[in-house]
This record gives structure tokens, sequence and C-alpha cells, in this order.
């Protein structure tokens, strides 16, 4: 960053406690950031914007209780459009990508970038870009050449955006708590989810379920 740039001023929104404090240690790597407050949720980050809006950037997870990453954004982009939503979370799916640029966001970073990648996104949202994750880039694109792909593998199967995301995981074949922690999600839950991706499927077991989401191409 050039050094005539004033101090950005950041919030985030993430409802687990833990991983809010790794991404604020991230941040705290730079100079250049402030991180005025942390907030829990959607709902949370609201009450909290009326009391002090004067920030740069919201770091917004997707998945919180109370009101959804989505639509706080929603609701950011209309009454604060001064402030720059960029979606830091987990969450990868082609759908989510979609809503959360419709939303207002102006970015989508995934929380495994490196304190580097969140940097330079940052940094180039507040000079008046954009960031995308490459993964996060490639589904963009894929929706921009084909819109009414959008809901693809919802339509097929019936599977939910967590449910696609498990399966994703089955097809590196990682177990119930690597899945678990790539996810942040319990291990029963995980175990859950799988319960219902091989219902839908109609399958048996992994193998089957694995060679399914390549036959139908459901985790592109």
């Amino acid at each position: 960053m050039s050094g005539d740039l004033r101090m950005i001023k950041i919030a985030l929104a993430e409802d687990s406690s833990f991983l809010a404090q790794s991404i604020i240690n991230k941040l705290g790597l730079f100079d250049e950031f402030k991180v005025k407050f942390h907030a829990l949720n959607g709902e949370d980050l609201l009450t909290k914007l009326k009391t002090d809006s004067n920030l740069d950037i919201i770091l917004m997870d997707i998945q919180m209780p109370h009101l959804d990453g989505i639509s706080a954004t929603k609701i950011i982009s209309q009454n604060y459009p001064h402030l720059k939503v960029i979606m830091l979370t987990v969450m990868d799916s082609g759908q989510d990508v979609y809503e959360s640029i419709q939303a207002g966001a102006l970015g989508y970073l995934i929380k495994e970038s490196s304190p580097q990648e969140i940097y330079d996104g940052i940094v180039q949202t507040f000079e008046g870009g954009g960031v995308l994750s490459p993964s996060i880039a490639l589904k963009a694109m894929k929706i921009i050449q084909d819109p009414t792909n959008i809901n693809h593998e919802n339509e097929v199967f019936g599977l939910s955006d967590r449910e696609l995301q498990v399966l994703k995981q089955l097809t590196k074949g990682l177990n119930y708590k690597q899945i678990a922690l790539n996810l942040i999600i319990s291990p029963n839950t995980v175990r859950r989810h799988i319960e219902n991706v091989y219902k839908k499927l109609d399958v048996s077991n992994k193998v089957e379920a694995v060679q399914k989401a390549y036959k139908y191409n459901l985790c592109n």
C-alpha cells in the first residue's frame, strides 16, 4: 500500500469466536488495518453499525444465526452505501457467489486465504476494485457464461449448499474429522449431512456417492 493512504477501518462479522480471533490475528500483521469491532452475526453487526458506521471494509461470513451474511449485505448496501463488503467464508458454491454479488458484495474470499491474500483483497477493494479467490473467480466466470446453471446442483438431487460442501470434501478422500475441521462443524453434523447426501443421491456408501458426484459434475 502506498504510504499516503490512511488506515483502513474494518469490522468483522463472524459467529465463531475462534475463527474471528484467527482472522483478527491475520489482520493484525498489517499496520494499515484497524479492526474496530467484531459482530457475532448479521443482526449484531447492524446494531453496532447504528452506533458506529465510520468504517471502510466489512469482512462478512455467510452462515450466521439470526441474520445471515447475504441478507445483512443487502441491508448494508441499501443503508450504508459507503461501506464495502467482502465475503470471507468457507462457503464457495456458485449460488452463494451469485447471491453475494447480487446483494452488493465487492469481494469474495475463502477463510483459508493467506494473510497476504486477505491483505491484497482488502486493499484492492478499498482502492475501488474488487477481489475473488481463484476458485471463486472460476465459479463466477461459469455463472456469467451460463446463468441458467446457477442452481444446477440443487435442481438435480435437491442437495443443500452444505450437503454439496460435504460431498466435495468426500471426493477429496477426507474422513469425518477432517471434513468437520475444514467446514468448522462437528463430526456428528458431518455424519448427519452424509446420511442425507446418501439418501438424496440414492447410494449406500462413500464410493457410490463420489462416483455419482463426478458423473453429474456436482462438485465443480
